[in-house]
């Protein structure tokens, strides 16, 4: 396929282009909000003489798609990092430019500035878009809080109750730690990707070396989300999001969704819905035939498949997920909840009502309300759309199994009539 042909079939959607010359070699890595657009742009007439250079070179063109700009920029620095690029040239040192300044103090702060002069601070850029840096930093912070009011602050600030400051000058974080999400920042900043994870990945085998499990598993909670920054199209910013707004003690990187599917109460099906990552985990899905259930009691086959699914993962010893959907309102909820409290499993667990999308908690009177432009909510709505599918898909085919057997039962006492007859007929 030739060059032209391959970028109008380039997806209109963010992320990383890689330019490649004959041999394999990188010659360009850039991003883009649309990579068709952006990638058809150095083919058009009038760009500079410099362009033409690298256009008369690119022999192939590769691409990574995003879910943002920010990641995009994350993704683009680590390429250019390892792969050395000839014609990607960094920005002029114009101190126009923002950059990523990090002080030079017992617990650096870390904010956006434009410096006119010289400085002590560590300076990281510099970057063409201010608002996409200060995105990115957003991004970041929730992985590494850092600080970044001036001056010394020694009560908890906004940042601090929001959990993207840790309060280092009210003795929250060892001076270690917080100058560990200083490197983080750092190595992320600059593209440093497989430093960063293979760091993580020590201390959290340390940290479990030592018994000190809950931290090595935040740990690991860090290695996953930074992976899958450098991974392209992720859920990144949704688990983030789903934990922010669920308030989940971790980042909800295994979740199950269970749905039930009837009709007036025949051949009523559960299903249980496994996302990894973000990602459907297909080989993990269950399907489940009620067998305890009679006539329609949603709420009882709702019980039924929670008990079944999870009685067997806590017998096997299997992890447990990090967040249980249930799809369904407060009652449903509470229903599946006290199963889980009867096998004493203190997965968090949640309803989603399909009219309002109200999102409910077993133990809250109210719902709460997530807006429908929220990714948390459409990564919700996704998994319980998956498992209605998944379980409407096997009533369907325990429907249309039963429908055969009737025929074939029907079609039997036909012809055993019929030979019945043949045969009074005969005598």
């Amino acid at each position: 396929m030739d060059i032209k042909a391959k970028i109008k079939q380039l997806p209109d959607t963010y992320g990383v282009y890689i330019m490649k010359s004959k041999s394999g070699q990188t010659l360009y890595v850039g991003k883009a909000t649309s990579l068709r657009k952006r990638v058809s742009s150095y083919f058009l007439s009038g760009v500079s003489p410099k362009t033409w250079a690298l256009v008369a070179n690119i022999a192939d063109i590769e691409h990574i798609e995003c879910t943002s700009e920010e990641q995009a920029l994350i993704l683009e620095a680590a390429l250019i990092k390892e792969r050395k690029p000839k014609y990607n040239i960094a920005l002029r040192d114009d101190k126009s430019y923002p950059y990523v300044e990090i002080t030079n103090e017992k617990f650096p702060r870390v904010f956006i500035s434009r410096p006119k002069k010289e400085t002590k601070s560590m300076l990281l850029g510099p970057y063409p878009k201010a608002g996409v840096l200060r995105s990115t930093l957003k991004l970041v912070r929730r992985i590494f809080p850092y600080c970044s009011c001036k001056g010394v602050v020694r009560r908890q600030c906004l940042f601090c109750h929001l959990k993207l400051c840790p309060a280092p000058f009210a003795g929250k974080i060892s001076a270690t730690d917080y100058h560990e999400n200083i490197k983080g920042i750092i190595r992320i900043l600059k593209g440093e990707r497989q430093e960063l994870i293979r760091n993580l990945t020590e201390r959290m085998q340390r940290l479990s070396a030592e018994c000190r499990f809950e931290e090595a598993a935040l740990l690991r909670d860090k290695i996953s989300t930074v992976s899958n920054l450098y991974q392209g199209r992720s859920l990144t910013h949704e688990l983030l999001a789903l934990r922010d707004v669920l308030d989940l003690p971790s980042i909800p990187l295994y979740i199950e969704a269970i749905d039930i599917s009837s009709l007036a109460g025949k051949e009523a099906t559960g299903s249980v819905v496994v996302f990894r990552n973000g990602t459907a985990d297909k080989d993990s899905y269950r399907r489940y035939r009620i067998k305890e259930v009679s006539g329609i009691d949603d709420y009882a086959c709702m019980a039924e498949v929670v008990q079944r699914r999870y009685r067997r993962l806590k017998r096997e010893n299997k992890p447990l997920p990090d967040l249980i959907i249930i799809d369904g309102g407060r009652s449903h909820a509470q229903r599946a909840k006290e199963e889980l409290n009867k096998l004493a499993i203190g997965v968090p667990l949640i309803g989603i009502a399909k009219r309002d999308e109200e999102i409910w908690f077993p133990h809250r009177e109210k719902p709460l309300i997530i807006a429908r432009s929220n990714s948390a909510l459409q990564l919700i709505q996704r998994l319980r759309d998956e498992a209605h599918r998944f379980a409407r898909k096997y009533h369907l085919l325990l429907r249309e199994k039963k429908i055969i057997e009737a025929s074939s039962f029907q079609s039997s006492a036909i012809s055993y009539r019929k030979a019945k007859n043949k045969l009074k007929a005969d005598s």
